[in-house]
């Protein structure tokens, strides 16, 4: 697959966009193939190549790892909306490793709209940063009932995949979930936490979980870099 060697574009612009294009469209993920196969697939010099790929890990698009080769740094976390997954689920299932990090929990009275939302007066509120392959990628605040808050505090919420937690060790069922999803850019100390400037565009993601009795269980107010999350919808056109 030849570059056109007539047009003005130089060749390593011409070949960074086919790279990056690869990487869009899902031909790469993981480790990319190595020079010498980019070489002859693109009938390029090896400098070409390294021009190329350095732009890109400039971008942010690759990353180059010593000893190992260049791979794709950010795959973006497709998330089902019709179904109530959380965030280690989604994780899975695009190849990443998923973990967390507490960063605050405690009882805490509630402002007005959260109260509204809960019909509670005071929440026990856990605060974690969720990775996806060790890259910070988004922050949950949850927000529960003092009884649930009580049972969660005797545990160590590092690493856990709080929805599957909720149901084999608490007996919880959870039977569905309202979300809302807008687009903003990152505060002052989310963007700390998840080391990206304040002008980044990040992605709030409410959702207000019920038990199979209609019972309030949790509210979600979610952070996530908007480069690491995309959805992806089934649909159908029904004829009247």
């Amino acid at each position: 697959m030849s570059l056109d060697y007539n047009n003005s574009i130089p060749l390593y612009v011409q070949l960074k966009d086919r790279l990056e294009q690869n990487v869009i469209d899902g031909v790469y993920s993981g480790k990319i193939p190595s020079e010498r196969e980019i070489m002859d697939e693109f009938y390029v010099s090896r400098s070409t190549v390294r021009q190329a790929i350095g732009g890109l890990v400039k971008e942010g698009v690759l990353e180059t790892r010593p000893g190992r080769g260049t791979f794709v740094s950010l795959k973006p976390m497709d998330d089902w909306l019709g179904s109530i997954s959380n965030t280690s689920e989604t994780l899975h299932r695009m190849g990443l490793r998923p973990s967390a990090r507490v960063v605050r929990e405690e009882m805490i009275p509630l402002a007005p709209h959260l109260q509204k939302i809960t019909g509670l007066t005071e929440a026990y509120h856990l605060q974690r940063i969720r990775y996806a392959d060790e890259i910070p990628a988004g922050i949950e605040n949850n927000y529960y009932p003092e009884d649930i808050g009580k049972k969660l505090a005797s545990y160590d919420l590092n690493n856990v995949a709080l929805y599957n937690f909720l149901e084999s060790e608490l007996g919880i069922t959870l039977k569905e979930a309202e979300q809302i999803i807008r687009a903003a850019t990152a505060r002052k100390e989310d963007a700390k936490l998840l080391q990206i400037s304040e002008s980044a565009p990040v992605l709030h993601v409410n959702r207000r979980l019920v038990n199979s009795r209609n019972e309030f269980v949790t509210y979600q107010q979610s952070v996530y870099r908007a480069d690491m999350y995309s959805f992806k919808v089934t649909m159908a056109r029904h004829n009247k």
